[in-house]
C-alpha cells in the first residue's frame, strides 16, 4: 500500500470517527427528568416531548394551549426536553433557556415565548443574548441568575435526564405525545377534538368523566406563520 493510499485511508478514518463522536447520544447522568407539569385530578398526564427549534414542536402549540384550557383542571400536561441537536443548532441553548427560567418560577412563561418567537432565534449565532432579552421580557427578576443557570451543568443534566426518558420511551422525532405512560405511535392531527377522542378515553378508563364537548376548533387560518395541519414529527 503506497502512502497515497494510506494517507486516504487514515483521512476516511479521522472523518468517520468524528461523525461517530459527534453523533453519539449525550452522556448518560444521573439526575431526574424534568418535571413541568400543569396539574389536574383525573389521573391521566400527557407528556409532550419537545424541541423548543421544531417546527411542528412550534404549530402544535397554539393546539395544545386550546387542548389545555378546555382539560385544565382534569388532566395533568407535562413538557420535557428533547432537542435534536443535529438538526437544530440552538434547541439544547433554548432548552437550557427554559431551565434557567425555570429557577426562577418562569418556565411555562419561556415556554411559550420560545415557541411564538421561534424564527426570530433559530438561526442566531448568539442565542444567549436573544435569551437573556427573552427572560427580560417575561419578568424575570435575576438576569445574572438566569445567565448562570442557563450556563450551569445542572441544567445541562436535566436536559440530558430528559433525552435518556424519552430515548427508552423510544421517542425519535418531535413533537412525540405520551399517555400514561404509552407512546403514541401516531400524532392527532390539528383540532382539539382528535386529541379529546384520546384523553377523553383516558379519563374514563380511569373511572373519570370527560369535559363536555366543545365546538370544534382549528388552527387560525390565514397566520403564515403557523401550518392549518402541523408538519411532520421531526
Amino acid at each position: 500500500m503506497n502512502k497515497r493510499t494510506i494517507g486516504i485511508v487514515l483521512g476516511v478514518i479521522i472523518v468517520v470517527a468524528g461523525f461517530l463522536y459527534l453523533t453519539q447520544p449525550a452522556d448518560k447522568t444521573n439526575a431526574e427528568p424534568t418535571s413541568h407539569t400543569k396539574d389536574g385530578s383525573s389521573g391521566v398526564v400527557f407528556i409532550e416531548y419537545g424541541d423548543f427549534q421544531c417546527s411542528a414542536c412550534a404549530a402544535y402549540h397554539p393546539i395544545l394551549q386550546q387542548v389545555e384550557a378546555k382539560y385544565e383542571g382534569l388532566v395533568t400536561f407535562q413538557f420535557r426536553h428533547f432537542p435534536l441537536e443535529s438538526l437544530h443548532k440552538n434547541a439544547r441553548a433554548a432548552s437550557r433557556a427554559a431551565e434557567a427560567a425555570s429557577n426562577q418560577g418562569k418556565f411555562w412563561e419561556m415556554h411559550d415565548f420560545l415557541f411564538e418567537n421561534q424564527q426570530q432565534w433559530q438561526d442566531t449565532s448568539d442565542p444567549l443574548s436573544v435569551f437573556e432579552n427573552y427572560a427580560q421580557a417575561i419578568g424575570i427578576a435575576d438576569i445574572a441568575k438566569f445567565t448562570v443557570d442557563y450556563r450551569s451543568s445542572s441544567v445541562n443534566d436535566l436536559i440530558n435526564a430528559d433525552l435518556d426518558a424519552g430515548r427508552a420511551l423510544g421517542v425519535e422525532a418531535t413533537p412525540t405525545f405520551v399517555i400514561d405512560g404509552v407512546k403514541l405511535e401516531e400524532n392527532p392531527g390539528g383540532t382539539i377534538e382528535e386529541f379529546s377522542v384520546l384523553l377523553d378515553a383516558a379519563i374514563v378508563a380511569k373511572g373519570g368523566i370527560p369535559p363536555a364537548s366543545t365546538q370544534q376548533t382549528t388552527l387560525p387560518a390565514g397566520d403564515p406563520n403557523i401550518q392549518a395541519t402541523p408538519a411532520p414529527a421531526q
